[in-house]
């Protein structure tokens, strides 16, 4: 059997949310990370949080957001089964294009995102907020079974179109609703490696 495993990227993936350490970086940490912890709470939709996310960070240059995203530590046994599974990893995120170059490059697998408008260094807006859903349909045409690893209210999508579903606390217990949804629930990376590494020997 062939399967594909999606994963989030913030919290998941990295070993900190994306947008709260940048927000850190350039002086607006307590207004993003409100919008963020909201939005991971389900109390305000993603797609209005991120839009407001993105107009707060508009102004600052493209090469700088990309630069300080970069430097995000990924967590190296995810990223080492990654890397061993390339053909068959796919990470699906919410966060932009333009921002996330930098890791997509650390991670080589095949990234979804949501896309930005911009011009030279500069976001314009968002062209495009993913749904993570649609990940899911255009994987699932080439495997037989599809595995959602997430942690927020954005990744309901991605777990009601999956086939087995992980919710994982890495650096947060994930939310109520995604536990509701999951196959395995678990909080450390041994314990996701385990329930990813038994799925691929089945």
């Amino acid at each position: 059997m062939r399967r594909a495993y999606c994963f989030d990227l913030d919290g998941t993936l990295t070993a900190e949310e994306i947008l709260p350490r940048l927000a850190r970086d350039i002086g607006l940490f307590e207004e993003i990370a409100t919008l963020t912890r909201a939005t991971m709470d389900g109390l305000l939709p993603f797609e209005n949080s991120f839009r407001l996310r993105v107009r707060l960070l508009a102004e600052v240059p493209i090469s700088k957001v990309r630069r300080i995203i970069g430097q995000v530590p990924l967590d190296p046994r995810l990223l080492a089964f990654i890397h061993a599974n390339l053909d068959d990893c796919y990470v699906v995120t919410g966060n932009l294009d333009v921002w996330v170059d930098g890791l997509r490059e650390r991670l080589k697998c095949r990234v979804f995102s949501s896309e930005a408008d911009w011009d030279g260094d500069r976001v314009l807006g968002v062209r495009k907020i993913i749904n993570k859903s649609v990940a899911i349909r255009e994987l699932a045409d080439e495997y037989d079974e599809i595995v959602a690893v997430g942690d927020g209210m954005n990744d309901s999508p991605l777990f009601e179109a999956a086939d087995v579903c992980v919710a994982y606390g890495g650096i947060h217990d994930p939310v109520e609703t995604l536990i509701k949804m999951a196959d395995f629930v678990t909080y450390h990376p041994e314990g996701l490696l385990n329930i990813l590494s038994t799925l691929r020997s089945a």
